[in-house]
């Protein structure tokens, strides 16, 4: 079958790629994850993008949240609360056990790559999950606070200050000496198609881009297809909309396909869009509309293969 390659964020990226792997079969699709939001909590290291990918894909994420596990207890968070530690970062105690993992296997010197690959085969993948590099990349979003412009680590900003404080500018520290993971730009090359799976343009996708390397790799393919992450000018989740709008980015498909424009074969939007696709043409962008709201993995599957069949 076709070797698919897709950029991937987390949650609504996840929510795509169960989709895509009821179309394309798993040992033909690889994964380039997002790990501009990686951090670290309790000295251990957290991959929040790899590991919704992997929970989602294993069928053991948390389905009313999205991320983590379902059936978590947080038995180790409370504790830790007992010694002052903060909090705010929500890991359960099963979740626990995957970040002592990888924590554990870097100290020990392996790459962050062959570890996802083994906490991947763990759960039972069989498509490659690739992370954008083995090298520290972290997202730092600067925004606007009573104190004046305050920069904020993604999570930081994302989960304890609940997206409020607006945003000024977001820059991604470590990208331009970061190189690509084993594999990746390797991948790309032979894919049949590059897919860019709805996430948040800003926090997902161009962290990945911002690697050197990658955003010229999915420049020179011939087939690269988009899925707009906003429907009618909304986030389904998360704070892509207010964000787009904070840095002066038309909150709407159309403005995430001009952040596209230099990559993209053709883009998908939703139905509710389809007035807009006129102005995607007319970046020079075959577009194809089409139900993207995944309300379930059945239509995550015809969303897969609307956005396969328009690079096919």
């Amino acid at each position: 079958g076709p070797m698919i390659v897709a950029l991937a964020g987390g949650v609504g990226s996840a929510r795509f790629l169960s989709g895509l792997l009821d179309v394309v079969a798993p040992n033909d699709v690889v994964v380039v994850g997002n790990t501009g939001d990686d951090d670290w909590f309790h000295g251990l290291r957290v991959c929040p993008d790899l590991d919704s990918v992997t929970y989602t894909l294993a069928g053991a994420n948390n389905p009313e949240t999205g991320w983590g596990l379902a059936g978590e207890t947080f038995a180790t968070l409370g504790a830790l609360a007992r010694y002052g530690s903060p909090t705010w970062f929500n890991i359960g105690d099963r979740d626990f056990a995957t970040h002592l993992f990888r924590t554990q296997r870097l100290r020990e010197g392996a790459p962050l790559s062959q570890v996802t690959a083994e906490i991947t085969r763990a759960w039972g993948l069989q498509l490659s999950l690739v992370p954008m590099s083995d090298d520290d990349v972290a997202t730092i979003v600067t925004a606007s606070t009573p104190d004046g412009p305050v920069d904020f680590a993604l999570e930081e900003w994302f989960v304890r200050e609940r997206c409020e404080p607006p945003v000024i500018s977001v820059r991604y520290d470590g990208a331009a000496d970061a190189r690509p993971a084993p594999g990746v730009l390797d991948a790309i090359a032979r894919a049949d198609a590059v897919v860019i799976a709805p996430a948040n343009p800003i926090l997902s996708i161009a962290p990945i881009l911002a690697v050197p390397g990658i955003r010229d790799a999915v420049a020179a393919h011939p087939r690269v297809v988009g899925v707009s992450n906003l429907i009618a000018g909304a986030a389904v989740k998360g704070p892509a909309d207010r964000m787009l709008a904070d840095l002066g980015i038309e909150a709407s498909c159309v403005g995430v396909a001009e952040g596209y424009r230099d990559l993209l074969d053709a883009f998908v939007i939703d139905r509710e869009d389809a007035a807009r696709a006129p102005e995607v043409e007319a970046l020079g962008v075959r577009t194809v509309v089409t139900d993207t709201l995944m309300i379930d993995r059945s239509v995550a599957a015809s969303l897969a293969r609307d956005t396969l069949a328009a690079v096919a």
